[in-house]
């Protein structure tokens, strides 16, 4: 049972007769997936109701359900990590609640309270637990998603939803690990403009960026850096990462203004920069003073930050035939420190000092 506002909603277990063989070897990302999935429904004057774990499998709606015309979808990352002791922890879920909530309204979805989330969550981990995976770096990530399933062919906001939750066991997201990769600054297409969607988790804002990475990967640079929409010039976010600099000892990173993602990693390594002592500019970063302090060397590090890779160093960034070698093309020590840090709070190595983690009982 979890709470629905100030109610238990009863949550209905049905069995799976065909439990998975766990992988063994290297888990990749994303490629395997738990033997349980979470359902609920959300229909106009019922709201949500009949929350269920179901065996995980193939789903069947109408050829017309709104979500294959009209794109209302939503969805969210996070993970669950087992400590040393034994225990599982979520990383700051009501954060990934929040943020879920948010993208709903700007897609006019149904939202979900904050607790319902997070209970969710922890329901379909404690079905999932023997799936977590314990070796370095390995984690159980966790994919909430919803989406529009009445059948009808006209623009409307739907009066039907599915919100599910998947898990998969996880390795490292990037096949270099905690290593420099090599950035393309992308100047033709555009991720977000202010008034779009570019802050809420769509699927339509990943879609709209495929043209740019395929167009990376073949002048062989592993993501894309964007630019503001409107001028063309600013830095945005790098892949569907948020991104950080140290320039002249001093972290600088976009502010989020309705183009940016505001991610939990974001905000945790600010928090810790701060408790550093480090001095934080939240501002617009023109391409042009990044590629300078490059070559003049006040660019010290740069990083970016997401859920799946935690910190991911850069080690060049290409602009326009200019390139700049970031940190000798080395993970940083700051960036090193960074990584380490985070982990050592989600995995529970190293003291918890902000009250960041959950624990699944």
């Amino acid at each position: 049972m979890f709470r629905k506002e100030d109610k238990f909603m009863e949550v209905q277990f049905v069995e799976s007769k065909n439990l998975k063989e766990k992988p063994t070897g290297a888990l990749g990302f994303g490629k395997y997936y738990t033997d349980y999935m979470f359902v609920m429904d959300w229909d106009a004057g019922q709201e949500w109701h009949d929350a269920r774990v179901v065996p995980y499998g193939p789903l069947e709606f109408d050829p017309a359900s709104m979500v294959l015309h009209y794109a209302q979808e939503t969805f969210e990352g996070l993970k669950a990590y087992r400590t040393k002791d034994g225990k599982v922890q979520l990383f700051r879920p009501e954060m990934n609640a929040k943020r879920f909530a948010n993208s709903n309204k700007r897609l006019s979805m149904p939202t979900l309270p904050v607790d319902m989330f997070v209970e969710a969550v922890k329901t379909i981990v404690k079905y999932s637990e023997d799936w977590i995976p314990t070796g370095e770096g390995e984690s159980l990530y966790i994919r909430p998603f919803m989406f529009a399933t009445e059948a009808a062919i006209g623009v409307h906001a739907a009066s039907h939803y599915k919100f599910m939750i998947i898990c998969s066991p996880v390795g490292a997201y990037y096949a270099e690990g905690v290593n420099p990769v090599k950035i393309y600054v992308e100047d033709e297409y555009v991720r977000a403009t202010k008034g779009g969607t570019g802050f809420t988790k769509c699927g339509g804002n990943y879609a709209g960026s495929l043209a740019a990475q395929v167009k990376a990967e073949e002048l062989g640079y592993s993501q894309v850096l964007w630019l503001d929409g409107v001028h063309r010039k600013y830095i945005e976010e790098v892949g569907s990462m948020n991104v950080m600099f140290e320039i002249d000892n001093k972290i600088v990173t976009a502010p989020c203004e309705g183009t940016v993602l505001p991610g939990v990693t974001r905000d945790s390594i600010l928090h810790i920069l701060k408790d550093w002592g480090y001095e934080i500019e939240e501002r617009h970063l023109s391409v042009d003073e990044l590629m300078e302090a490059g070559h003049n060397g006040k660019l010290q590090e740069a990083w970016g930050t997401g859920t799946a890779a935690v910190i991911s160093p850069i080690g060049e960034l290409y602009y326009k035939g200019d390139k700049v070698t970031v940190s000798d093309f080395k993970t940083g020590e700051l960036t090193q420190k960074l990584y380490d840090t985070l982990t050592g709070i989600q995995w529970g190595t190293i003291e918890d000092p902000y009250g960041w983690t959950v624990v699944v009982d």
